[in-house]
């Protein structure tokens, strides 16, 4: 069951309550090259990203943000660390939401000056904490652990609640896995504030992407998490696609076709890993809100009775295969016609 929250909104973007769980990225290009940078927002926004993120290292860059802003189809997030004057002049340069690290702003005045600013101009705010950069005072007392993560963000949402600003979410970042699950528990005891969830600094494509499957998909099981980012030192389309997939895996939502498919083993007689990538990658292309499963099966220990609830699939024999729906036998066809005739089954029936 997900965790109740109340629902703010980013521009358009509704973040928690009963809305669906968000996807968003960060750019790595230099935000002043307003070209560059909206080119990757498109390519984003293509494969599915619903917010983006960008880096204010200084004036100039706040300042590129308002045409960046008009220009984007989808809601313009600003990063700010250290200088709260960039976050004021973020939001008058019309982003739909900044995010303000509260161990690294250094100070609540700074911080509340940030809150008016949003709340006068009916913007949203990210109170984003990370396990590298607490509190000195937190660090002595608690060192780095949840209950210091906890503290610092409750700390910040005090300043915000004091001027009667509530469009806000939290995050609770850091590189450990264990470490930010347990803070994001701990945190979502006794609060209804929207959560941004992910595990920072991941690392690479591969390992970035497994460190975040088991940090983001343990809260998404736990029901908690409105919106997440997959933090990956790699192309951010990659953190779109690891995003999607790791939503589709926990049951959350669903955005292409999700494929299943079964190890091989001495019974397969098939070139199976060979026809299961071609099929992953055919299904690449093709959207699927409604959460279409496509599987592909080695022998007949793993046939269309084991994945009868599969939409479509095929069964592999002895260079040849069955083509299924829903464990029901369609056809038959000679192993080098067996993705080419999979394939077009699904997008007839995907068309009817």
């Amino acid at each position: 069951m997900r965790h109740k929250t109340r629902t703010i909104y980013a521009g358009g973007v509704p973040i928690g309550g009963d809305s669906p769980v968000s996807v968003q990225s960060m750019c790595n290009t230099d935000t002043r090259d307003t070209l560059k940078t909206l080119n990757q927002i498109r390519e984003l926004e293509y494969a599915g990203c619903e917010l983006v993120r960008l880096a204010v290292p200084d004036k100039t860059a706040a300042l590129t943000l308002k045409d960046i802003a008009e220009q984007a189809k989808i809601p313009i997030i600003a990063d700010i660390h250290f200088d709260y004057k960039l976050a004021i002049l973020s939001l008058e340069s019309g982003v739909a939401c900044v995010r303000i690290n509260p161990g690294n702003i250094r100070g609540k005045e700074r911080f509340r000056e940030v809150v008016l600013c949003a709340k006068e101009l009916g913007r949203a705010l990210r109170i984003g904490v990370n396990a590298g950069s607490l509190e000195q005072d937190l660090l002595d007392k608690y060192g780095v652990s949840a209950a210091s993560i906890v503290t610092s963000a409750k700390r910040a949402m005090e300043v915000a609640e004091n001027e009667g600003f509530t469009n806000y979410k939290v995050s609770l970042k850091s590189s450990s896995v264990p470490l930010t699950v347990q803070a994001y528990l701990e945190f979502a005891k006794d609060t209804d504030v929207p959560l941004h969830i992910g595990i920072t600094e991941a690392g690479g494509e591969r390992t970035g992407t497994i460190r975040s499957a088991v940090g983001i998909g343990s809260l998404l099981l736990n029901g908690i998490g409105d919106t997440v980012r997959v933090s990956l030192t790699a192309d951010p389309v990659r953190e779109i696609d690891a995003a999607w997939d790791i939503l589709a895996a926990a049951g959350v939502r669903k955005r292409k076709v999700e494929i299943i498919s079964c190890p091989t083993c001495g019974r397969t007689e098939v070139d199976l890993i060979s026809i299961a990538n071609r099929v992953e990658s055919e299904c690449q292309n093709i959207k699927s809100q409604n959460g279409l499963t496509v599987a592909v099966m080695g022998c007949v220990v793993n046939g269309p009775g084991e994945a009868k609830e599969a939409d479509f699939g095929v069964a592999c024999g002895k260079g040849c295969g069955v083509i299924f729906a829903k464990g029901d036998i369609i056809k038959k066809t000679e192993e080098n016609n067996l993705v080419e005739e999979l394939m077009k089954t699904v997008r007839e029936n995907m068309d009817a």
